[in-house]
C-alpha cells in the first residue's frame, strides 16, 4: 500500500466526500476506499480509450487492403 498526496480544489473535495458519505456512510477507511475505486475506474477508462484507438486503427488500415483485388495467380502463387 502506498500514500499519495493531491491537492484538489475545494469544490471537487466537498461534492467527492458528501458522495462518499452518500454512498458508502462515514466509516473508517470509506475515503481510502472511494479513492481507489476512483483510480481504478480511470485507468480502466484510458485504457478502454487506448483499445479502441488501436481497433479503429486496425480497422481502418484493413480497408485500405480491402481495395486491391486479388487474381488467380496472386492467390496460388502461380506466375
Amino acid at each position: 500500500m502506498v500514500t499519495i498526496t493531491v491537492n484538489v480544489d475545494d469544490e471537487t473535495d466537498a461534492r467527492f466526500r458528501e458522495t462518499v458519505k452518500e454512498k458508502l456512510g462515514t466509516g473508517k477507511g470509506t475515503l481510502g476506499t472511494a479513492i481507489a475505486e476512483a483510480l481504478n475506474n480511470w485507468v480502466n477508462e484510458k485504457q478502454e480509450e487506448e483499445i479502441t484507438k488501436r481497433q479503429l486503427y486496425l480497422l481502418h488500415k484493413s480497408r485500405k487492403l480491402v481495395k486491391y483485388v486479388f487474381n488467380r495467380e496472386d492467390a496460388y502463387g502461380r506466375y
